[in-house]
């Protein structure tokens, strides 16, 4: 059992229920959530919104899966972020779960 903690802008919400959906996880939970990047660090031309602090309507999935499902998961976004042009991608990140009830 892992637990998968995936984070995406609010317009790929419908694109990561879909791959949830393919990759049979059927039970799951997500919530609306503020990205943040401080962006202190780059240079005015390397910084597309020209300002230092930048916020982004997101959303954050969360579910406990079995191995077979993350591995199907994982190969959807990994597809889905290579067809993406923007800079923003879906994030995927697993923790082993070692008791659960």
């Amino acid at each position: 059992m892992k637990l998968v903690l995936i984070t995406a802008i609010a317009s790929f919400e419908k694109d990561v229920k879909k791959m949830l959906k393919e990759a049979k996880v059927a039970s799951y939970s997500y919530r609306d959530v503020k990205g943040f990047r401080d962006a202190s660090e780059e240079s005015v031309g390397d910084n597309w919104f020209g300002s230092e602090m930048n916020e982004t309507d997101s959303v954050m999935f969360y579910a406990f899966i079995l191995q077979h499902h993350l591995d199907v998961l994982l190969e959807k976004i990994t597809v889905f972020n290579k067809k993406q042009e923007s800079t923003s991608k879906v994030h995927l990140a697993v923790l082993s779960v070692e008791k659960y009830n």
